[in-house]
Formats: structure tokens, C-alpha cells, sequence
């Protein structure tokens, strides 16, 4: 019988070791595929070299590429820098050393995209159904898409009227306003997602995915009424790393078409999305006199100067300035 301490251990390969890492940071798993994305291409555009035997300079040279070559948005070749150098400090504990400062793209500032109070409500006259109600907390409460899609029947309190965000970005818990309005298309939302879930319960499914390590914790949680979902999807999911089936939530490919489609049919001649929808909010309230600091902590913004650019965009400023033309 062989000795086990002379059996050789398998190193683990290069991207299971940043699988590995993204998840003890908690990283999302977006943000994971995304990185194992760029890393891919940044070892093929080398030749197939290991990232040990490549520095800063291969580093500016891939950068380099993706601006001149691939001609990429900024925003684009940010992930990649951010990818590489998680790579390299996190996974392999190298200091790549400095970079070139004209190697990373910034980012043009750009103002949001603002729907007016009559916009909205042509474009929510063109949605029913769930890409409806979602549309309308997207712009009732502020959330972003997949902040909306993801809450559970736990987070939903419609006699306080409140919505509590989970792990939204950056990995924050929040308390956001629930418009009274939306207390009764909710109402029967969560209705349906009850029908959803006792038929899950009869045909003796899988239950819910949960976060982090609760499903160790409590593992009946994901059975339970109060962790399944606002809006659960119509099929049921495979989870790609246990191999279990069990419930969605809807993806958010299917609110984006629809919001889409809603907008051509409102005939609002603006590149509007479902986030679109969360700068008007933000504008609309900073319109009607709200503190910043107050549409800060609503929206979930770490700095200040995040929640500023609303300022600029509002129809009439804190001031009251009035345009010179309305004089003549």
C-alpha cells in the first residue's frame, strides 16, 4: 500500500485559485465571471504564459491592445486593469509594480439619462404584469434592476411601506421607501409567488437558493415562505456549482426587453432603460426638495459627490435660476 503522504497533491490551476479567492472576498458572482473572463484573454494574448513569468509591462502591453486594437470603452478596459491586478495581488501575491499612468482609460463623465413624470407614465401605460410592477419599483423606490429582482418575501413590509435591500453593491443592507401606490400591485404579486410556492411545496422540489453559507446554517430556510422570492421565475434553475434544481428568481433579460419594447411604444425619443428609471427617481425627488442626503441613503451611494450628479440635471435649480430667454 502506498504511502499517502507520498501521494502528490494536484496544484489547483490558475483559474480554480481565483474562483477560490473571489469567493472568500465574497465577490459577486458577476464580478467572478468577469474576471476569469479577462485573465483568460490576458494569457492568450501572451502566448499561453503563466501570469508568474509576466510583469507590469505585459500588463500595459494587454491594456494597451484593448484600447488601440479592440478599441474597447473605458469602462471595459477598467474591468480589465481590475481583473489583472486582482490576479496578481489577491491570487498569485505578486506586486506587478507601477504602471504607466496613461495605461488606464478614465472614464468620460457623462449625465443621466432623465425620464419627465409624463414620460413615466406613458411608459408604464405600455407594461403589465410583472415587467410592470418591477419597472415601477425600479422607479417608486430607486433600485436597481437586480436589487428589485432579488428580494424576498422578507423584505417586503407594506404596512411600514418599506423595501430592505439586501447585499445590494457593495455588498450593503438598505432601507429604501415603498410608494403607496405599489401596495396593492404587490399585494397581488406576492400572491402569485404564494401559488408558486405551494406548488413547489406539493411536488416536493428544491427550494430557493440561499446566500453565503445559510443554506449550512438553516437548511430548511430555503423551503420556507419568507426567504422565497418577489418575482420567481416560471422554470426552475440549475445551480451550476451544486448540480441542484431549484427556483429563480425571473432573469433580468426579461424587464429589460419589455421596458424596451415600452419605451418604442410610448414614442419617447431617449435611450431609456430599466436604470433610467432610477435616475428619475433620484432627479424627481431632488426636484420636489429633498435633502441630497437623504436621496443618498436611498439610493445606496458610498460618496456624495455620486448622488451630485442629479444636480445637474434637474429642471430647475436649488437657486431658482431663471434662464434669461424666459425675459424676453
Amino acid at each position: 500500500m502506498q504511502d499517502a503522504a507520498a501521494v502528490p497533491t494536484r496544484t489547483p490551476r490558475l483559474l480554480d485559485r481565483l474562483h477560490l479567492e473571489a469567493r472568500r472576498r465574497r465577490l459577486s458572482p458577476r464580478t467572478e465571471t468577469a474576471y476569469a473572463h479577462w485573465v483568460r484573454r490576458f494569457v492568450r494574448f501572451h502566448g499561453l504564459r503563466h501570469p508568474r513569468e509576466l510583469g507590469a509591462a505585459d500588463i500595459t502591453a494587454f491594456l494597451t491592445h484593448l484600447a488601440v486594437t479592440d478599441r474597447v470603452a473605458p469602462s471595459t478596459q477598467n474591468q480589465a486593469f481590475a481583473a489583472l491586478l486582482f490576479l496578481f495581488r489577491q491570487v498569485l501575491g505578486i506586486d506587478p509594480g507601477p504602471l504607466p499612468p496613461a495605461t488606464r482609460a478614465r472614464r468620460p463623465k457623462r449625465l443621466p439619462i432623465v425620464l419627465s413624470r409624463e414620460e413615466v407614465r406613458r411608459l408604464f401605460a405600455q407594461l403589465a404584469g410583472e415587467p410592470r410592477v418591477a419597472a415601477q419599483l425600479l422607479y417608486g423606490s430607486g433600485l436597481r434592476l437586480l436589487e428589485a429582482l432579488r428580494l424576498r418575501v422578507k423584505d417586503v413590509d407594506l404596512d411600514r411601506r418599506e423595501l430592505t435591500v439586501r447585499s445590494g453593491k457593495g455588498d450593503k443592507d438598505r432601507r429604501t421607501m415603498l410608494a403607496a401606490n405599489l401596495c396593492a400591485p404587490l399585494a397581488r404579486q406576492l400572491e402569485h409567488a404564494r401559488a408558486l410556492w405551494q406548488a413547489d411545496r406539493r411536488h416536493g422540489r428544491p427550494g430557493v437558493h440561499l446566500p453565503h453559507a445559510l443554506a449550512r446554517k438553516y437548511p430548511n430556510a430555503g423551503l420556507e415562505w419568507p426567504w422565497y422570492w418577489l418575482f420567481p421565475a416560471p422554470a426552475l434553475w440549475r445551480d451550476p456549482d451544486s448540480g441542484v434544481v431549484g427556483r429563480h428568481h425571473l432573469h433580468e433579460s426579461r424587464i429589460q426587453r419589455a421596458v424596451r419594447r415600452a419605451v418604442r411604444a410610448a414614442g419617447i425619443a431617449k435611450p431609456a432603460s430599466c436604470h433610467t428609471l432610477r435616475h428619475s427617481f433620484a432627479t424627481h425627488l431632488l426636484e420636489a426638495g429633498y435633502d441630497i442626503r437623504t436621496v443618498q441613503e436611498l439610493l445606496g451611494h458610498r460618496e456624495l459627490s455620486t448622488t451630485m450628479i442629479y444636480t445637474h440635471v434637474l429642471n430647475q435649480g436649488r437657486l431658482g435660476v431663471r434662464s434669461p430667454a424666459d425675459d424676453l
